[in-house]
């Protein structure tokens, strides 16, 4: 199961889809011996690196750094229909009366 997946085999899911130490290295522009470090220690994915590796490897910020990118289930909505009572906030003559003004281009007012 992925949810089960601590963040130290987060971070070896990641080194694996980078392909190697020297490729995950390359991706967070640190030296092999950092990544071997990282690994070999069983240490967390230092917090300034976890959006470079998200971004090449795929391996989510929230299996990599739980602790500083925690799963927030409450912000997901519970209902999928939008609410039916918002108005708009411009009536269409009140917006047409905006989209007609003139861009000032040579900074004076214009009348």
């Amino acid at each position: 199961m992925v949810d089960a997946m601590t963040p130290y085999q987060a971070l070896l899911a990641a080194r694996d889809a980078a392909g190697s130490n020297a490729a995950l290295a390359r991706i967070c522009e640190v030296s092999g011996t950092a990544v071997w470090k990282w690994i070999q220690s069983s240490k967390r994915l230092p917090a300034e690196q976890v959006l470079k590796v998200e971004a090449a490897t795929g391996v989510s910020r929230h299996l990599l750094r739980p602790d500083i990118y925690p799963i927030d289930h409450s912000t997901f909505p519970t209902d999928p229909e939008p609410p039916t009572d918002c108005a708009p906030i411009m009536s269409a003559r009140s917006f047409g009366r905006q989209s007609n003004r003139q861009p000032v281009l040579d900074g004076s007012a214009v009348a």
